[in-house]
């Protein structure tokens, strides 16, 4: 007997299915390894829609969007000899995990730069937009860029983006809210911006590409605030997101002093192959072959270090496949992209949950090849990715219960994360209030010397990293902590993370819906967020 959807006004699709007493084990992410628990019968599974076919031919695609852009002219008619051209990429926050080779980015830098050279065009510069992330590594963006782009261009034509570099920036002017807004000075000083994004999640592209990438801290503090968190209904919703309506009105000054070609893809949910899968799938149409992969590998894992499982995990490429790809104006490429981004994700989701389960995966946008899924970015991945993957009402109620499963080790990338080390183990001991944190500290930290020089020449995370990361989660601990719920992890191997962080223990994932259901009541509604790959809830 299989699990069943629920009965219901015909609003929910196939990927919500309803627990009952035959149905087979649920697989959660626990940071590098896996948990496979029987759920509660009743208890509701969410599931990622199928990946959408990929183009059948990419490089076709790309070059029929360059051709053909969103109010604009061809990019071919935009270039003429001796102009200055800067090309922005986005950087290694996504796709996670990382694609395989060749990277769209690749691809779509072999066409732009052949479209550049046939047109005259040789004062060519191709930024990293890294905002305040961490520098990428020259193995990093080789891989990303290809073997060919990059002898060609780094590192004096090819680098990461620097938002401390004093002589680097240049202020454009202020919002009409009174928004800085700075931007890399070689792309304010070039005839013109060609950015190349890729559109993970909704929250990604559009005006964030240029007004954000190539951004200073000043700039970006302007959105980054636990306020404009909390005013976002879903920070994944943008038309509903004061956070993406600020970073609106600062791409749209960006705009009016640059001239800038959009190049916006989106890629399917394919993230996972070969070996692994079977995670593609609801557990309850494994295959013997299946379940004896999944057991494998469970075998395997159990019995291998945290750090080489870690780097296992990063060295596994994820197959996506080019979904869609829009060139042009700002706005109309990214509403384009956008609606097909939705198509991916959205599933729809009758009802809120009381209580909701869902793991927490080894990787985030801000840990890829770091040495640890630290403390903060468990926190972020719970309370600010997971909690806000909704558009219309949170899945959760609020005052509910949200688990989660990871080992939350108090551990921490010197290299990549020093800020975070200070923030989490002096700043959080004295006070968990994002508006006090904020208020108190941010710019402290941000203005550090030594966490600038650490930014600017090794690869760590700008100082104000962490705090813009502690707040990415306050709508979620408003919604559920300060709203009389609570969060509960399960398997932490250690009490200080949980309690620094605000959250309660459990040894199991039965122990733990027995906590959620002493609070919320025995007929609590249980819903499990069965993710990766991606999806968003649409709830009714």
């Amino acid at each position: 007997m299989r699990a069943i959807k629920p009965r219901s006004r015909g609003l929910e699709s196939e990927n919500v299915v309803t627990i009952d007493t035959d149905s087979a084990p649920r697989i959660l992410f626990y940071g590098e390894d896996f948990l496979c628990e029987d759920l509660p019968i009743g208890t509701r599974v969410i599931y990622p829609n199928r990946p959408i076919a990929g183009l059948p031919n990419p490089r076709a695609a790309i070059r029929y969007a360059l051709n053909h852009p969103e109010e604009s002219d061809p990019l071919h008619a935009l270039l003429y000899p001796g102009m200055k051209v800067t090309i922005a990429l986005d950087d290694i926050s996504l796709p996670l995990p990382p694609m395989v080779r060749p990277d769209i980015r690749e691809t779509i830098l072999d066409i732009v730069l052949e479209m550049l050279t046939d047109h005259g065009v040789d004062d060519i510069h191709i930024i990293i937009a890294t905002s305040l992330h961490r520098r990428m590594a020259d193995f990093e963006i080789r891989r990303m860029v290809g073997d060919k782009v990059f002898d060609a261009y780094a590192p004096d034509r090819l680098y990461n983006h620097d938002a401390c570099d004093p002589d680097g920036m240049v202020t454009l002017g202020r919002t009409k809210h009174n928004e800085v807004v700075e931007t890399n000075k070689r792309a304010a000083d070039s005839d013109l911006v060609i950015y190349v994004n890729i559109n993970l999640v909704p929250m990604d592209g559009g005006h964030k590409s240029v007004g954000v990438g190539l951004c200073g801290y000043e700039s970006l503090k302007a959105h980054h605030t636990p306020k404009a968190i909390v005013e976002s209904k879903s920070f994944m919703d943008p038309k509903h997101s004061a956070l993406n309506h600020s970073v609106e009105r600062i791409g749209r000054v960006c705009d009016e002093h640059m001239k800038v070609f959009h190049i916006e893809t989106a890629l399917n949910s394919r993230m996972f192959s070969g070996p692994m899968s079977f995670l593609m799938k609801n557990e309850d149409d494994f295959s013997e072959m299946d379940r004896m992969k999944f057991q494998a590998i469970k075998f395997a894992l159990d019995r291998t270090p945290r750090a080489l499982r870690r780097e296992i995990f990063m060295r596994v490429p994820s197959p996506y496949e080019l979904i869609a790809v829009h060139a042009g104006k700002t706005e109309p490429t990214h509403e384009k992209i956008l609606a097909k981004c939705f198509e991916q994700y959205v599933v729809p989701v009758e009802g809120q949950a009381d209580i909701l389960i869902t793991g927490i995966p080894y990787i985030s946008p801000y840990n890829v090849n770091s040495k640890a899924l630290n403390p903060l970015l468990v926190q972020v991945m719970a309370l600010g990715y997971f909690f806000h993957m909704y558009r219309n009402k949170p899945l959760v109620k609020k005052g509910g219960v949200m688990i989660v499963t990871h080992p939350c080790s108090d551990a921490f990338d010197a290299d990549h994360h020093p800020s975070y080390i200070e923030f989490f183990n002096r700043l959080l001991p004295e006070t968990r209030d994002a508006y006090t944190l904020e208020k108190k500290y941010q710019d402290e930290f941000a203005y550090n010397p030594s966490y600038v020089e650490m930014y600017r020449r090794g690869n760590a995370y700008h100082g104000a990293h962490p705090f813009f990361m502690w707040y990415w989660g306050q709508a979620g601990r408003e919604h559920l902590q300060d709203g009389g719920g609570k969060v509960i992890v399960v398997g932490s191997d250690n009490s200080t993370v949980p309690k620094l962080l605000g959250w309660e223990r459990a040894k199991t994932l039965s122990e733990a819906i027995a906590m959620g259901r002493s609070h919320m009541g025995r007929s609590a509604q249980i819903t499990m967020l069965h993710q990766p790959p991606i999806l968003m809830t649409d709830v009714i």
